[in-house]
C-alpha cells in the first residue's frame, strides 16, 4: 500500500508540474513582452546616450526580418528563443572597454538566461516540417550575429563597437516586440 501511495504522490506531481509549466506556456507571449520591455529599460540603464564620436563608425546589419514572420507561431518562438541566446551570447564576453552599468547589465544578463530556459522548456521540438524553417532561420540569425561578433573583435571590443551592437540589440528587441504582440 505504500508503494502505491508513493506511486499517486509522484504522479500527482508530475500533473501537477505539467498542468503548471502548460500555463506558463499559455502566458508566454504576456510574459516575453514584459521581459523584452525590461529588457529594453536595462538596456538602456546600462549606458548612457549613444555617444556622438561613434556615429561615424555605425554600421548596419540588417536583422533578418522574415525569421520573425513564418505561419507557425512555435517557429516564431523558436526564432526568439534563438535570438536571446545570441544576445545572451554577445553580451556575457569582452565587456570591459563597454562601460556600463554592471548591476543592469547582469539583471539583462539573468532575464535573458531566464527567457531562454523559459521558452526552451514551451517550445515543441517534434515535428519535422518546423525543423527544416527552423534550420534556414537558424542560418540566417547565425549570419546576423555573427556579424555582430566580428564587428565587436574587428573593432577590439572598443566603447563605440559596444554602443552600436547595444543600438542593435536595442532595435532587435524592438522588433521582436512587435511581434509578440501580434502572437
Amino acid at each position: 500500500i505504500m508503494k502505491a501511495f508513493g506511486l499517486i504522490q509522484i504522479g500527482l506531481t508530475l500533473l501537477c508540474t505539467s498542468t503548471i509549466s502548460s500555463l506558463q506556456c499559455n502566458h508566454l507571449p504576456l510574459q516575453q513582452r514584459k521581459v523584452v520591455k525590461n529588457s529594453l529599460q536595462l538596456l538602456d540603464k546600462m549606458g548612457n546616450k549613444f555617444p556622438q564620436q561613434c556615429l561615424k563608425e555605425k554600421m548596419s546589419f540588417r536583422f533578418p526580418e522574415q525569421v520573425l514572420k513564418p505561419r507557425q507561431k512555435e517557429t516564431v518562438k523558436v526564432a526568439i528563443e534563438e535570438i536571446f541566446q545570441h544576445i545572451f551570447y554577445i553580451f556575457s564576453k569582452n565587456l570591459t572597454l563597454a562601460a556600463w552599468d554592471g548591476t543592469a547589465l547582469e539583471q539583462f544578463q539573468n532575464g535573458l538566461y531566464q527567457q531562454i530556459e523559459q521558452l526552451e522548456a514551451c517550445v515543441i521540438k517534434k515535428q519535422t516540417h518546423y525543423f527544416r524553417s527552423k534550420e534556414v532561420n537558424r542560418l540566417k540569425l547565425k549570419k546576423y550575429f555573427q556579424k555582430i561578433d566580428c564587428f565587436l573583435k574587428d573593432k577590439q571590443h572598443n566603447l563605440c563597437s559596444w554602443e552600436i551592437s547595444r543600438a542593435e540589440m536595442r532595435r532587435c528587441l524592438q522588433l521582436i516586440d512587435k511581434v509578440i504582440r501580434k502572437l
